[in-house]
């Protein structure tokens, strides 16, 4: 068959609506390329058309119209049961693979899912690379995102790619072309940016009960040798008790225990990371915080 002209993006939420904004506005995906979209909520993909009237936007009808008219399709999904729901279902991923296919997966999954999915997309005949993504919402709305890719190696060096890549985000890292180092390196990023944000609100916490100001202490924090982005951008929300999320914290305790899991198959220390998990998932069971920013995490630490 000859190859289809269409680049496809699978999952738009609160990520991949950033990211194909990016796609529309820095590359030629749109204009003379379809853009071809697909959201198991369907008013999303309505929203996308209506926002860019003048671009050549295609909602499909499954996955699989999505692959089978595009030569490359990006896809994030929340969680391992969707990724897997989307990628095998009969009308799924899988079913659209061709000969010219190219599949680049962003989500954060487990090593075994990225694994599983690149055997079955080669098996069809396709092209597959994981590229999960470290960054939140603000990071896709600006282009800023950090790619940790893994696989095939030609599919990372294709001009196309590196041309949607570099329109949604600030570097590219391919790690090995063995499916699965790019899925460590997020697990490793995530498990550290909770500790670090269960440590954080555990100081800011502190501070409040011992009678000092908790905006105080954000402040005084961001000038010493411990200021990160994550607190300065974090801390004056927590202290308001703004959680509008932009990781939502079930996701973050889902990277985190992914993570646990991970350590342990390796043998590795993790006793650290493993309390602030179980902090993460403490306050995952709390309905009221599990659609909140992962910062809603303060709120468990504070009670």
């Amino acid at each position: 068959m000859s190859e289809p002209a269409g680049i496809g993006f699978i999952g738009l939420g609160i990520m991949g609506k950033g990211m194909v904004a990016r796609l529309l506005s820095k590359t030629s995906v749109g204009q003379n390329v379809p853009l071809v979209i697909w959201n198991r909520t369907l008013s999303k993909c309505e929203d996308l058309v209506n926002a860019h009237p003048d671009k050549n936007i295609v909602i499909a009808s499954s996955p699989s119209e999505v692959v089978s008219s595009c030569c490359v399709v990006y896809s994030i999904l929340s969680t391992p049961d969707a990724s897997r729901a989307v990628f095998e279902a009969t009308d799924g991923v899988l079913s659209g693979i061709h000969e010219h296919s190219v599949i680049i997966d962003c989500a954060t999954l487990a090593e075994s899912d990225m694994i599983r999915m690149a055997d079955k997309v080669k098996n069809r005949g396709g092209r597959f690379m994981e590229a999960p993504v470290s960054g939140s919402k603000g990071p896709a709305e600006t282009g800023t995102l950090i790619f940790l890719c893994a696989g095939d190696r030609t599919v990372f060096e294709e001009e196309n790619v590196t041309a949607g890549l570099s329109a949604m985000g600030k570097a590219s890292h391919f790690l090995n072309e063995v499916v699965g180092h790019g899925t460590k390196a997020k697990l490793v990023v995530n498990s550290l940016m909770g500790t670090m944000m269960a440590a954080y609100s555990e100081g800011l916490a502190l501070s409040e009960a011992v009678g000092v100001p908790p905006e105080k202490m954000v402040e005084i924090i961001g000038q010493g040798a411990i200021a990160s982005p994550m607190y300065s951008l974090k801390g004056p929300k927590i202290v308001v008790g703004n959680h509008e999320p932009n990781f939502p914290l079930k996701h973050a305790h889902k990277d985190m225990a992914l993570a646990k899991d991970m350590a342990a198959a390796a043998g590795a220390e993790y006793s650290v990371m493993n309390s602030a998990e179980a902090i993460f998932k403490l306050a995952r069971d709390n309905q009221m915080l599990a659609d909140k920013d992962y910062s809603a995490v303060y709120e468990v630490i504070k009670k």
